[in-house]
């Protein structure tokens, strides 16, 4: 099992940028961990934003691609959404969340919310024009 917690959403400006932080702790044994970022807008389906595993191997979804980058801090136990050139659009509720690394590469899951075991509280961002 892995704990997640964010931190770091807020209210910006479109054209802004925030980071969002997810500390993570825990595992799955011997299989490894993907972590992800997830969002959900109000009325709409969560949406994957990017994945990260512990290589450092990323990947990103269609929308946000050139604008956000994941990294990660082993030392601190922490995955980073770097939020650049906010739009309205990007309002919604960021989830980080974790699933065990098995058949398929992490990169592969970032579609597959239902295949993440854990999941974090989730940290509004809302972005205004």
């Amino acid at each position: 099992q892995v704990q997640l917690a964010e931190s770091g959403g807020g209210s910006v400006q479109s054209g802004e940028s925030l980071r969002l932080s997810c500390r993570h702790s825990g595992g799955y044994g011997v299989a490894g961990v993907c972590l992800a970022w997830f969002r959900q807008a109000q009325g709409k389906s969560r949406e994957g934003i990017a994945t990260i595993d512990k290589d450092g191997t990323v990947k990103f979804g269609d929308s946000v691609e050139g604008r956000f980058t994941i990294s990660q801090d082993n030392a601190k136990d922490t995955v980073y959404l770097q939020m650049n050139n906010l739009t309205p659009e990007d309002t919604a509720m960021y989830f980080c969340a974790a699933a065990p690394v098995a058949e398929n590469p992490c990169s592969g899951l970032l579609h597959l919310h239902f295949l993440f075991r854990d999941w974090g509280q989730g940290t509004q961002v809302t972005v205004s024009s």
